[in-house]
């Protein structure tokens, strides 16, 4: 099928010797498309052309098959499993140009460039509270919520109904709410991610599902 999705990753190993050998071996059952390590040095790894195993059980915008239509980056990062650390200047600047690229070629909407955990809430957490969406959103190359208000009464109800407009899965119980809540956190409030819907959270939900109607 067509690629309309960019997913972007953190690799979750302590060095990215380790990672780059994982996502080469057949026998791990995972790969990407591109690798970008903390030099900014970019290592492709499956063609474009490809699939690549980097989604998992994922869903964004009722499609379940988000392999089968998405371009996977992994950013070299120890993650939170292994001392969560910021994500440096060469890396971005890289990660900017090839996803600058990537859109130019394929006619990608910024809204459609999104995070591991958004796609897969129930089992992921990259590429995390401390990667700069809003960064890229300034550049062009990913979605940030214009104006709104700073808070909302929370309706629980209304929650998942937007969340699930924007492109969310898995809201259809407490438990995977919970976590789709945390990932929208971690995307759009990246300074509490707790899984709450105080009216902070509901607010932001209100303004992104208002931007993309």
């Amino acid at each position: 099928m067509p690629v309309d999705l960019v997913v972007l990753h953190y690799t979750g190993m302590p060095a990215t010797e380790a990672a780059l050998a994982r996502l080469c071996d057949p026998a791990s059952g995972v790969s990407a498309h591109y690798l970008i390590d903390e030099a900014g040095a970019v290592y492709r790894l499956v063609a474009e052309s490809r699939r690549a195993w980097h989604a998992g059980i994922a869903s964004w915008a009722g499609e379940a098959d988000v392999n089968g239509r998405s371009i996977g980056i992994e950013l070299a990062n120890p993650g939170h499993e292994f001392g969560y650390v910021p994500f440096p200047e060469a890396q971005l600047d890289a990660l900017e140009r090839l996803l600058g690229d990537i859109r130019e070629r394929r006619r990608i909407d910024p809204v459609r460039v999104v995070g591991h955990s958004d796609v897969a809430p129930l089992r992921k957490r990259d590429p995390g509270e401390l990667f700069p969406w809003r960064r890229l959103a300034a550049k062009g190359l990913a979605y940030w919520p214009g104006g709104g208000e700073d808070s909302a009464e929370p309706d629980t109800e209304r929650a998942r109904v937007a969340l699930t407009r924007i492109g969310y899965g898995f809201c259809e119980d407490v438990e995977g709410l919970a976590a789709v809540l945390a990932a929208f956190q971690r995307r759009f409030r990246p300074s509490c991610c707790d899984g709450r819907l105080d009216p902070e959270t509901m607010a932001r939900i209100g303004a992104v599902a208002h931007d993309l109607d």
